[in-house]
């Protein structure tokens, strides 16, 4: 219970905030988009920017770490992209929309504090190395399914393009490649420039957490609420427990078995509802697995850091 009050309380408070303040209409959803484009076009990517920069490539990328996570996400993505196409009857463009939902892991907006006020700041190295591949591992299979499903037996000699196109254009992909770069390169950037970038990180979490909270109020849980509830299922519950038993068997140390496990078991993030947009594909069951999946894993993810050694 002290875990509850003391760790995950606070920060689905700030989003219990931006919630409240354009419900009572304190702001309106122009602003919070607006919120929302600084956090995700330019404070996040200097976020992960500066932490890829000064990470210990050698040390944090543990292949162990990253196999196991990611073997949840492709697990809980298939169970949702095939419970959707043969449980729930959805169109293959559906089904990969919903497949998607069960991919992308809210690691930014929640993973990243949660795990910051459960174990300290010193223990998000595992974090990063976990977000450095999530925006191009996800988007690069979603897309890549996706188009495979458009195609229907048509060319895809266009499909690398398109999916190397869509990854490029992500500002949070930028901002990784470019840390990779500073870090692998050992290229010198001028201390004014990095505490100019120190300073705009410091508002990274609140700002996504409390602008989150602002996008919720437009969602609701209107109608399929099965399919909805299955991609809870599969987001809050399968993916931890798959990335937990990985972990076991690759013999993680503490820290990053820590980061894998509770980073897996956060709600579906708003990027789900961004992919589903951009095809026009399951909108409506996107839209409400991030609200029903956010308001769930104030529970679940209780339980599981309750779990974690």
């Amino acid at each position: 219970m002290q875990a509850l009050l003391d760790v995950i309380l606070p920060v689905f408070l700030v989003i219990g905030f931006g919630y409240a303040a354009v419900w009572r209409g304190f702001l309106s959803a122009v602003d919070i988009d607006g919120l929302m484009r600084f956090s995700q076009n330019f404070v996040f990517p200097a976020l992960l920017f500066q932490a890829i920069a000064r990470l210990d490539l050698g040390e944090t990328f543990d292949t162990g770490l990253l196999v196991s996570f990611y073997t949840g996400s492709t697990a809980s993505f298939l169970f949702c992209l095939l419970g959707a196409r043969f449980l729930f009857r959805r169109e293959w463009e559906d089904s990969v929309a919903i497949g998607f939902a069960g991919l992308f892991a809210n690691s930014l907006m929640l993973g990243l504090p949660i795990t910051e006020r459960a174990f300290g700041a010193d223990s998000l190295g595992p974090n990063y190395a976990i977000v450095a591949v999530h925006s191009p591992f996800c988007y690069g299979l979603g897309i890549t399914a996706m188009e495979i499903a458009r195609a229907r037996g048509q060319s895809l000699i266009r499909l690398p393009g398109t999916v190397l196109r869509a990854m490029f254009r992500n500002a949070l992909v930028i901002g990784i490649g470019l840390g990779f770069i500073v870090n692998l390169l050992a290229v010198p950037v001028p201390v004014a420039a990095m505490d100019a970038i120190e300073l705009l990180t410091r508002a990274a979490l609140p700002v996504a957490l409390f602008g989150m909270g602002g996008v919720l109020v437009r969602y609701r849980p209107q109608g399929d609420m099965k399919v909805i509830l299955y991609v809870c299922l599969s987001a809050l519950a399968l993916h931890p427990a798959v990335v937990w038993v990985m972990g076991r068997w690759f013999d993680l140390g503490q820290e990053g078995f820590r980061s894998a496990v509770l980073t897996a078991s956060m709600a579906p993030g708003i990027n789900i509802y961004v992919f589903a947009s951009l095809y026009g594909r399951a909108q409506r069951v996107a839209a409400s697995s991030v609200l029903v999946g956010t308001a769930l894993s104030i529970l679940t993810v209780w339980l599981w850091l309750g779990a974690l050694p």
